[in-house]
């Protein structure tokens, strides 16, 4: 289930990524109690990406990762500004703003309610190529709407890059693809996997127990009475609110 067709420099960074991940322990393996999602989804795992803003040579390899990978997949000179998703995307805009000098904003998840109710705080890139950042996504389901909220306020968005991508939902790249949205990602959790082959990060009941998820997360996540289907979740973040 892993890639095959990644170049060798965005396999590296994958793995790279992967080992920080787990170095920093933003990595939480727990097969026998369930996350829960926002979306509903069941999950023996949970990355918690925010974890990075705290050590200091961890960012910024990432966001040198980040920046490189985006230079590599979009182009020097293609993105005009960026812009993060509230709220764990915005540090990772304002560094990858910062060293791609470009301007950076962010996106709420709704208007504010108050003042001139804006949604996108900053000075919005009306008619300007914009990156969306966030810290990772899961079915894409909230890069869809940041990326409908900015293109209503003018703004160019053809491209989100995120930290990590779940990897295992179903449908979620082609919903991105269906907006003409293009998803950019440092790791997934096979990265992960691939790494705990050389460092027994994890014992090897609760591995085993993770890969029978990736290969079939729908089934795993019924199984333990979390939705089974892109459709279930929506209908499940719809009665969350």
């Amino acid at each position: 289930m892993t890639a095959t067709h990644l170049s060798d420099w965005d396999r590296d960074a994958a793995l790279t990524t992967a080992r920080i991940l787990l170095e920093i322990k933003a990595v939480n393996f727990r097969p026998d109690e369930p996350f829960t999602y926002t979306s509903g989804w069941k999950s023996p795992v949970y990355i918690d990406c925010r974890k990075i803003i705290s050590f200091p040579r961890a960012r910024t390899r990432i966001c040198d990762l980040a920046v490189e990978k985006i230079n590599r997949h979009i182009g020097f000179e293609s993105i005009e500004a960026v812009t993060g998703g509230e709220t764990a995307g915005i540090p990772y805009a304002a560094w990858i703003a910062d060293r791609m000098g470009a301007p950076m904003s962010y996106v709420r998840k709704k208007p504010k309610g108050f003042g001139k109710n804006a949604q996108i705080e900053g000075d919005v890139p009306e008619g300007k190529k914009t990156l969306l950042v966030e810290d990772l996504t899961t079915d894409g389901g909230s890069k869809i709407r940041f990326a409908q909220a900015m293109r209503d306020a003018g703004v160019v968005v053809d491209h989100t890059f995120v930290v990590f991508f779940y990897g295992v939902f179903p449908g979620a790249q082609e919903k991105l693809a269906a907006i003409n949205l293009n998803l950019l990602h440092l790791a997934t959790w096979w990265d992960v996997l691939e790494v705990c082959r050389e460092r027994p990060y994890f014992s090897e009941p609760a591995l085993k127990e993770v890969r029978k998820f990736l290969e079939d997360p729908m089934s795993w996540s019924r199984e333990r009475g979390g939705v089974s289907s892109l459709e279930e979740a929506e209908a499940f973040k719809a009665k969350a609110g």
